[in-house]
């Protein structure tokens, strides 16, 4: 049997779009095991245990490109990751399935051709990305392939996680957006994503602050989400750093580098909206890993 772990990630970071993701110390865990024949599939919705079952199209995927083939499997999956809010969900499900089908046939895949083949499934590497290599990423795509670096992670950084109790589609969140921007905008948006990646590094807190502000995505796609403006105000005066929407929704997060702050924004949130789902996390350099069981 082969266990499986994969991180959460959050997209975008206010003015990355489709470009910056980080890992997140919250898991997706999928055990694989090969049986006589078909497929079982445990610990989801009975909806997902099936052959659609995004993990397991992975696990064929990456069976494909190995040129190889199982009689059957046996799956088990334990998440603590929302659906479709905006944390990585499909890409921890395609990594794991992925990473599986690798770690049953001997690793003949380095991560470098998992992230290929994860990209070409989730359509963009933002997510895929620290799902796989951990950290803080910045990727782009060139002549078809998706390549990425590494950024570390300041470890007193605390990421005050919201999730409302709706979902955003990805491609309703896509749909909002416009189609063309300016040149002032597109210096805004390089400027500010080029330094916030450097502060979450360092854990400068005051360029965290005046970096993380996106006029690309956010102010089109907070109108999907009724309470953002309350949420970042609120952020901004428990002493947050900064405010955004994680990857396209619903899903928000406040940067703090203070305990305190982190305790008491949940507080008040809790109070405001006691249905929502809150965390306090942190970046975490491991991305996908497996082991024999």
């Amino acid at each position: 049997m082969i266990k499986v772990q994969v991180p959460a990630t959050s997209a975008n970071l206010g003015p990355g779009y489709d470009c910056l993701g980080i890992a997140l110390d919250e898991y997706c865990t999928v055990s694989f095991e090969v049986i006589e024949e078909g497929l079982e599939i445990t610990g989801c919705e009975a909806a997902y245990c099936n052959e659609d079952n995004l993990i397991y199209q992975a696990f064929l995927k990456g069976l494909d490109y190995l040129n190889e083939k199982v009689s059957g499997l046996r799956m088990h999956v334990e998440t603590n990751i929302p659906y479709a809010r905006g944390m990585g969900s499909s890409a921890t499900c395609i990594v794991a399935g992925l990473t599986g089908a690798n770690a049953l046939f001997h690793h003949k895949m380095n991560k470098y051709e998992i992230f290929d083949l994860a990209t070409q499934m989730e359509g963009h590497p933002d997510n895929v990305a620290p799902a796989i290599f951990g950290g803080l990423t910045v990727s782009f795509m060139d002549q078809g392939k998706p390549n990425m670096i590494r950024y570390g992670v300041k470890k007193d950084l605390i990421f005050v996680t919201m999730i409302p109790d709706f979902e955003v589609s990805t491609k309703k969140a896509r749909e909002v957006l416009p189609n063309q921007m300016s040149y002032a905008q597109a210096v805004y948006q390089m400027g500010r994503t080029a330094a916030l990646a450097k502060a979450i590094e360092i854990g400068n807190g005051l360029i965290i602050s005046k970096a993380c502000n996106d006029q690309m995505q956010e102010p089109y796609r907070k109108k999907l989400i009724p309470a953002y403006d309350e949420v970042k105000t609120l952020s901004k005066d428990c002493g947050a750093l900064t405010m955004f929407i994680s990857g396209s929704g619903s899903t928000m997060m406040a940067l703090t580098q203070q305990e305190e702050v982190a305790d008491d924004l949940i507080a008040q949130l809790k109070q405001r909206y006691p249905s929502w789902d809150y965390r306090k996390l942190h970046a975490t350099y491991d991305g996908s890993s497996d082991e024999v069981m």
